[in-house]
């Protein structure tokens, strides 16, 4: 465990939560300085992707290496892809070094791997209002076939069953308010001293 003595924010949810979206909006408008953690992956660059923007993209091999030199403070190999995803150590203190909140949206695996090593993180789970609008969500993006929605589903049912050891969960309804409610989560934690 270590001593915490900056600020980490973890935001977790399925697949159609609107994490994204919401991490967008957050990076803008919250009342803290959140500085979001660039994860490293073994896979390739997609087409527009930058490397040191997007993700690190390192070779297997260089991936590997880092892990056995403990550089990361969590990681997990997508089985369903066969790569490797995880957040360097490095990416907190550059967070913390620009006097800012390191800001991970990680899954639900990698969230409870990181309080076990901080537990004064500010971890928040978000969700949508109902599991049918998480299927609705994933369809209306028509960019998966059946077997992956069936994959995000059942991995969906799994991360909702373990919202619970999140500190808050937020239901994603209505955008604005959701934002909203994050950041005054944030607000809250600063002024309370919790988070660092």
């Amino acid at each position: 465990m270590n001593i915490q003595k900056h600020p980490i924010v973890v935001l977790s949810g399925p697949s159609g939560s609107g994490k994204t979206t919401i991490v967008k909006r957050l990076v803008s408008a919250a009342p803290v300085q959140l500085v979001k953690s660039i994860s490293a992956t073994t896979r390739a660059a997609r087409p527009n992707e930058v490397d040191g923007e997007d993700y690190y993209f390192l070779t297997d091999e260089e991936f590997r290496r880092r892990l056995a030199e403990d550089q990361f403070i969590e990681f997990a190999e997508v089985f369903s892809s066969g790569f490797l995803y995880g957040t360097l150590k490095s990416e907190l203190d550059r967070a913390w070094s620009r006097n800012g909140w390191a800001f991970l949206e990680i899954d639900v695996e990698g969230a409870m791997k990181v309080v076990h090593q901080y537990p004064q993180a500010v971890t928040i789970f978000l969700r949508t209002p109902s599991p049918d609008e998480f299927e609705r969500r994933l369809r209306r993006r028509g960019t998966e076939s059946e077997e992956i929605i069936q994959k995000r589903l059942a991995t969906a049912a799994r991360e909702l069953e373990l919202a619970s050891r999140y500190r808050y969960v937020v239901v994603n309804d209505q955008l604005d308010q959701a934002v909203s409610e994050i950041c005054e989560i944030l607000r809250s934690e600063e002024n309370s001293g919790n988070a660092g």
